[in-house]
């Protein structure tokens, strides 16, 4: 078969193109974060502080976290037509978003013990200039989280103008794991500086390190949460999502009622609002064929690929065996 004759078949598996706005945004945060680690190091050795260093060596967890989100956008622009990537490479971006959870959790768990030991073992605080630090690193996280919720929502925008059958907010895990690790940095901070005028005020010492507590706590729970959604994703559990009945309403309501039916059906996320699906459907129709279906599936534009095998049942007067994909 002549070249020019497959080329309407063919196809490149680049279902999700990314974000520009993300990939840049996510690249600001990470060097003004990685400028505010270095301020807070060094005002800590400055001052003695070791609440101050303390917190500038947990803000270095956050600005490697929000660098491997950078790094992931810029590796998967890179691979996106590597054909060693069966369905594109927008996952490296979900895995990005998995391990800044994972960090996240570290995050929580060093939170915990470093206040644990302060209960243990209480430490001068010198609060007056701790307190200009932390207002300090909350403005910075206040300017972070504005520009990546302007990328969010640049992004967000731009699906609802291509996707009409959008179910749910399919978020960029990506841009979200970075987000969540500039929130955390924010609420720790608030609790922290909230502790530090109740320690310098008050003589209120114990509240410093019970603010770490309940910051690690609110930690983790963001951190579960988002262990979560990007869990389902790289494990490919979408079988509960509304697109399923969907492709099931467009194969079996088409033919005679009780005609067609799928026996086989699996269906995944191949970018943040785009589907792939693998049918087998067994009909008594002899006209129905793989782009019979395709056409029928084509209205939900979150559809992006299918590979359809249909069988005639023993009875129809064509053999079985019609296979394709799309």
């Amino acid at each position: 078969m002549h070249t020019e004759n497959l080329s309407k078949w063919m196809h490149d598996h680049v279902f999700d193109s990314g974000s520009e706005a993300a990939e840049r945004s996510t690249r600001i945060v990470m060097w003004i974060t990685a400028a505010m680690m270095v301020v807070e190091i060094a005002a800590g050795w400055w001052y003695n502080s070791m609440a101050l260093l303390a917190d500038g060596w947990h803000m270095s967890s956050h600005a490697v976290a929000i660098g491997l989100s950078t790094l992931a956008y810029a590796t998967a622009r890179r691979y996106a037509r590597d054909p060693h990537f069966a369905f594109g490479t927008w996952k490296i971006e979900v895995l990005s978003g998995f391990a800044s959870a994972i960090f996240l959790l570290g995050v929580a768990a060093m939170m915990v013990v470093g206040s644990v030991e302060r209960i243990v073992s209480p430490q001068p605080i010198q609060y007056q200039d701790a307190i200009v630090v932390a207002i300090l690193g909350l403005a910075v996280n206040i300017v972070s989280a504005l520009i990546l919720g302007k990328a969010h929502h640049h992004d967000h925008g731009h699906a609802h103008g291509h996707d009409h059958h959008e179910h749910g907010h399919h978020h960029d895990l990506n841009l979200k794991s970075a987000y969540l690790h500039v929130i955390a940095d924010a609420a720790t901070s608030v609790l922290a500086i909230a502790a530090l005028i109740g320690g310098w005020i008050y003589g209120w010492s114990w509240l410093d390190p019970v603010m770490g507590i309940v910051g690690a706590l609110l930690v983790a729970v963001w951190a579960k949460g988002l262990i979560v959604e990007t869990g389902k994703v790289l494990l490919d559990r979408e079988m509960d999502h509304p697109v399923v009945e969907e492709i099931r309403e467009a194969v079996e309501s088409g033919a005679g009622a009780g005609d067609t039916r799928i026996t086989d059906l699996h269906v995944w996320r191949v970018g943040k609002q785009v589907y792939s699906c693998a049918l087998t459907a067994v009909t008594h129709d002899a006209s129905l064929t793989p782009d019979v279906i395709r056409e029928r599936l084509a209205i939900h534009e979150e559809i992006v690929h299918s590979t359809i095998e249909i069988h005639l049942c023993p009875e129809a007067s064509q053999h079985p065996g019609t296979i394709a994909a799309a």
